[in-house]
């Protein structure tokens, strides 16, 4: 089963002094790419959300946001009195006949005139921060699941397709070969020259092999039913579809390049952008 890397997660947990939303989001990527927003208080934590994270999610651009929200009438946030009245007395000696609330309101917008006291972080509280993480993973999990299934029948239309039309070509390869022999008869003619007709049918034989695809056809066929299998493994493993949709975009380029026939051509090009919309949705596969 696949599974998308575009997904969202989101938990709310209530301490007895602050409210803690935890949210998660991804989008796709080549590796792993993680962006967190955490509050000063919490860093010392970092590293531990982040390998939690990055064990869950594997791959991704991974934005985690951690915000605290107080809702209790104690505030960590105090006014430094010292140096609110040190900020006093200058404006003061600058200004005696100033009013004493006017320096006050200009005395607390100065650097340092608040202090926030930090908190330090229990293993209760974490432990319970801990727990909505796993539980905003478990949703940001689910989310990338469901994504995935909707990629998944997509690309097992895409690949069916491609599978269809391979057999139309198979189908119409010996037409393809005849029209090619023709072809070359009705050069040779129009030349209007004796020719060896051993040495012709000897040149004939070269130019047909050139044109061969049955090797094409035959690797063609293996990678799409590879393709089919993989898409069907328990593991999510986008970079491995990524490598097998590059060895069938080979064979098909190939078996268009060596067709010479444009009924032929022109399932190659449908085998393309087939193979192009699979290309696409493979950047969000995990």
């Amino acid at each position: 089963m696949i599974k998308s890397m575009t997904g969202f997660g989101k938990s709310i947990l209530q301490l007895p002094t602050k409210k803690v939303t935890l949210e998660v989001k991804s989008l796709n990527s080549k590796n792993l790419d993680l962006n967190a927003r955490i509050p000063s208080q919490y860093r010392e934590k970092e590293l531990q959300m982040r390998n939690t994270i990055a064990k869950s999610l594997v791959r991704g651009k991974v934005d985690f946001g951690l915000y605290v929200e107080i809702t209790a009438e104690e505030t960590s946030t105090k006014i430094n009195e010292g140096v609110v009245q040190d900020y006093i007395k200058q404006l003061q000696t600058i200004d005696s006949s100033g009013d004493l609330t006017e320096y006050m309101k200009m005395a607390v917008r100065m650097p340092d005139a608040l202090k926030t006291v930090r908190e330090e972080i229990n293993d209760e509280e974490f432990k319970a921060i801990n727990g909505a993480l796993q539980n905003a993973l478990k949703e940001i999990d689910a989310y990338r699941t469901d994504e995935g299934l909707a990629l998944e029948k997509d690309f097992n239309i895409r690949i069916k397709n491609i599978g269809e039309l391979l057999e139309k070509v198979i189908e119409m390869d010996p037409e393809r070969i005849e029209a090619v022999r023709e072809r070359l008869q009705k050069a040779v003619s129009d030349l209007k020259e004796e020719v060896d007709e051993n040495r012709f049918e000897q040149e004939l034989i070269y130019y047909l092999e050139k044109f061969d695809i049955t090797e094409e056809k035959v690797r063609l066929a293996n990678h799409v039913k590879y393709f089919t299998t993989t898409l069907a493994t328990p593991d999510s493993n986008g970079k491995k579809l990524g490598f097998i949709s590059q060895e069938i975009g080979r064979e098909i380029n190939t078996i268009g390049s060596k067709s010479n026939y444009a009924p032929m051509q022109q399932l190659v090009v449908q085998m393309k952008d087939e193979l192009e919309k699979i290309k696409e949705q493979l950047l969000n596969v995990l």
